[in-house]
């Protein structure tokens, strides 16, 4: 099959995971489709998937995914795969100026096509899949190589292929940078930076009994409890099953399934010494610089008012990180902007000027 697709110009690439519903994340279906072939690959019935690396690698194919981040994050995750020579539709569709560049929405303007969502949210790692899940996943890639076709040319007739092909370029660099949560997962539960010592005591204690049932289940974390019940049984600190069932934001199935878990949590916590309570270091904030603030309103400003004329998303065009760049560095000529390493060179090329005229 990898042979058939390496005569072809291009091939588009999509993947299906399971972190919705498996503990742990891994590629369950890969979906490629040419103008000639199409396929589905079962990664888990396979050994070596080494002919998919060199297609992926092959800078003689063209790959067209939609969304590319996160499949070539997870193909160097799983296989230490690195894609080459890359047509990303979403990138193209954000630098055209689309108000909606999700696939369903594109592939309804530019192909005429409908998709269903009905197994958005499907358990990828099942087996066997059903046929409707197959055909699903296959339509995923089916249109996407004319769905580029689309793209292209309207990049083109824009003045904008260049930009999106440096874009893409950049993509070839992307690697795996998640990590396990580990033993400060917790302190990721958003709001557990409000909670005393003893309560983030009990919080860690609670997610650490979660991750490990969670890995012995293979279940995703959300479906055992959710971070919502483990931060209020952490603030209410319930030492019984009687105040665990009273405690507000708790369901009624939780307390029978696992309140002996959540009442021996919180009693664990409780009977720590204070020299053993979690503490969160504090990271002092940057002094004020109302001039560095000033700026970049006015950087800001002038991306905004351009992007207003490209018909561009002001994100689209340069993001605030970017902008706070270029506040720092202060350049006062093109030669400066090129030096920072955070600016594309079509947004130099684009915004260049507007942005000197803005540092003034």
């Amino acid at each position: 099959m990898v042979a058939a697709l390496r005569q072809e110009a291009l091939v588009a690439v999509d993947t299906e995971a399971a972190s919705f519903h498996r503990y742990r994340d891994r590629i369950c279906l890969v979906q490629l489709s040419s103008a000639a072939h199409a396929a589905i690959v079962d990664p888990l019935a396979l050994s070596d998937l080494a002919p998919l690396g060199e297609l992926l690698a092959d800078r003689t194919v063209e790959k067209v995914f939609h969304d590319a981040d996160y499949d070539l994050r997870t193909l160097d995750r799983d296989y230490g795969f690195h894609a080459t020579a890359l047509f990303d539709t979403r990138i193209a569709a954000q630098l055209a100026g689309e108000p909606a560049v999700g696939l369903a929405a594109l592939l309804q303007k530019y192909v005429g096509v409908i998709l269903t969502k009905e197994h958005q949210r499907a358990d990828w790692s099942q087996r066997p899949l059903p046929s409707a899940m197959l055909e699903y996943a296959a339509a995923d890639t089916r249109h996407l190589p004319a769905l580029r076709e689309g793209l292209r040319d309207r990049l083109r007739s824009m003045g904008r292929l260049g930009w999106a092909e440096e874009e893409f370029g950049l993509l070839e660099s992307l690697r795996w940078t998640g990590a396990s949560d580990g033993a400060d997962g917790y302190l990721r539960i958003k709001g557990a930076r409000t909670l005393t010592g003893r309560q983030l005591a009990a919080l860690r204690e609670l997610h650490r009994w979660r991750e490990e049932l969670a890995a012995r289940q293979d279940r995703a974390t959300f479906r055992i409890v959710d971070n919502e019940v483990l931060l209020a049984v952490s603030r209410a600190l319930p030492q019984t099953a009687a105040a665990l069932a009273e405690t507000r934001g708790v369901p009624p199935a939780h307390v029978r399934r696992y309140g002996a878990d959540l009442v021996a949590g919180v009693q664990r916590a409780l009977a720590l010494p204070e020299d053993a309570l979690p503490r969160i270091d504090r990271v002092p904030r940057r002094p004020k610089d109302p001039e560095f603030d000033a700026r970049v309103e006015r950087l800001k400003a002038a991306r905004n008012r351009l992007a207003l004329e490209l018909g561009l998303d002001a994100g689209v065009l340069c993001g605030r990180p970017t902008l706070e760049a270029v506040a720092r560095a202060r350049p006062n000529n093109r030669a400066g902007l090129a030096q920072i390493g955070e600016l594309r060179r079509w947004q130099v090329e684009v915004l260049g000027d507007a942005l000197l005229a803005a540092l003034g």
